[in-house]
């Protein structure tokens, strides 16, 4: 009788855990889609739609960097937005990351603040971009993550606005 009201006891607290721990995987593709279109609906630039082929290219490319997770464009025919951290980021994590470069771009001169990077910024925005795919593997060599999303047609256009 006494191990059934201890049984009873662990699994309330265990379920009461399930309820207040949050959730940080955030990686499925409506995760990645929203965080980019939070992004987008804010500058007045329509929604992207995932692209199951765009994805494939990320997630083939991804699989690539699992060994080194080096920060390296894969050179293909898509925009792409890269990311690692050393611990477990999530998707929409790195979208924030590069929304985050908001704050150093200057649209009237369509350029960055002095030494630094606004260009996965302006690639999420990117109005004529309008498919996504990203993928997320975990690193080989030290257990952190990687993340690329991929952007169909690719944006950062020399001499063009993003919107």
């Amino acid at each position: 009788m006494e191990f059934s009201k201890v049984s009873l006891a662990f699994m309330t607290c265990l379920m009461a855990l399930v309820f207040v721990l949050p959730s940080h995987a955030q990686d499925s593709p409506q995760d990645y889609l929203d965080a980019h279109n939070t992004a987008r609906v804010a500058v007045g630039v329509g929604p992207m739609t995932w692209d199951d082929t765009v994805a494939a290219y990320a997630q083939d490319y991804a699989n690539q960097r699992v060994g080194d997770c080096s920060l390296v464009h894969s050179q293909g025919p898509y925009g792409e937005n890269l990311a690692w951290s050393s611990a477990d980021l999530s998707g929409t994590d790195a979208v924030q990351m590069w929304v985050n470069e908001q704050n150093d771009y200057d649209y009237d001169s369509n350029t960055c603040a002095t030494d630094k990077v606004c260009g996965h910024y302006t690639q999420v925005v990117w109005r004529s971009s309008v498919r996504l795919g990203c993928a997320k593997v975990t690193c080989n060599n030290n257990g952190g993550t990687f993340i690329g999303c991929n952007y169909d047609p690719p944006g950062n256009i020399v001499g063009q606005q993003p919107y």
